[in-house]
């Protein structure tokens, strides 16, 4: 088994229609019911080197009861197409995963109603072409293989890379939410695909990560991760903040190139004024800084020896404005 996928059509028996009547507004027979079976997700190690724990998947059969199947993952209400009514647990022992674990699997009966709409795509279902499957949900908890640190607050150790001989990867554990399940062309697991959402949107501004947090995230960042609407916003607001702080400073050292510039003139450093101007644009703050200090330092000995100095008078930055050219 390569993707995650539907398993067959089964015919929805009494047992089945209870439980999927559940869900809906009168009961239905079945002659009204499209019903089938469906892996949603595994143990083991996907695409993205992640994997659910045995514990994950037994609380996520519990969560994925009564979710919605939608195509993609787009939640608009017309991509509602199919409702799981019962799920289970399995363990296959004839396989093994890659790191030698019985093969654990989260197994999903879902029905979809008989309608004129629905025709083509049980045809599709039936004919093997919508196949393949995925799953969304959040989890608590990202767990390191190597070092078994919480991912989530921060690892040395990168999904994918070997160390001592070991692959790394994260194992999701403690899933706090399940939210949809879609039919999709390429799954993220290799046996049930998933694309794992890992913060709740949901959650209060209290819990939210600082800009601080997120931008030592961005710097250090070698998988995807989620930020929620608030974090976004704020992260934007600070994106701006920064912008504003940037055109002064930007503004700053033009004006610092141009006194830079005016300094080397009065000091006579025999240099062609426009070749100066364009080697102090290209220079930072700091060595800006480091000209101007050197210039008025070296027009301050000139004091004895400038021309047009007057009998009495002190020779000073002021006075030798005056002679500005």
């Amino acid at each position: 088994m390569n993707t995650g996928y539907i398993i067959k059509s089964i015919t929805a028996l009494d047992d089945d229609l209870g439980k999927i009547n559940r869900y809906t507004r009168r009961n239905l027979s079945a002659d009204g019911v499209y019903t089938f079976s469906v892996i949603l997700c595994d143990n083991e190690i996907d695409r993205d080197y992640e994997r659910f724990c045995v514990d994950s998947l037994n609380s996520l059969a519990k969560l994925f009861i009564g979710k919605t199947g939608i195509f993609d993952h787009n939640p608009k209400g017309q991509n509602q197409t199919a409702r799981i009514y019962d799920t289970e647990v399995l363990v296959d022992k004839l396989k093994r995963t890659s790191l030698n674990e019985e093969y654990t699997y989260l197994k999903a009966k879902a029905y979809m109603v008989k309608s004129d709409k629905n025709a083509d795509l049980i045809l599709e279902i039936d004919g093997g072409i919508k196949k393949e499957v995925s799953v969304g949900c959040s989890v608590s908890s990202i767990k390191c293989s190597v070092c078994a640190a919480d991912a989530k607050k921060g690892c040395k150790h990168q999904k994918g890379k070997v160390y001592e001989g070991t692959q790394c990867h994260h194992i999701l554990e403690k899933p706090t939410d399940a939210y949809e399940w879609s039919f999709v062309a390429v799954p993220a697991q290799k046996n049930a695909g998933v694309t794992k959402s890992y913060e709740n949107q949901d959650k209060e501004d209290s819990k939210l990560r600082d800009n601080d947090t997120l931008i030592k995230a961005f710097s250090v960042c070698d998988e995807e991760f989620t930020l929620t609407k608030a974090e976004a916003m704020a992260l934007c607001s600070h994106i701006k903040c920064l912008e504003k702080t940037a055109e002064l400073g930007f503004a700053y050292k033009q004006d610092l190139a141009k006194e830079v510039t005016r300094l080397s003139f009065l000091a006579n450093d025999q240099l062609d004024t426009a070749v100066f101007a364009s080697v102090a644009s290209k220079m930072d703050i700091e060595e800006l800084k480091a000209f101007k200090s050197a210039y008025e330092k070296k027009l301050s000995s000139f004091e004895d020896n400038v021309q047009l100095k007057g009998k009495d008078k002190t020779f000073t930055q002021a006075t030798m404005n005056e002679f500005k050219i």
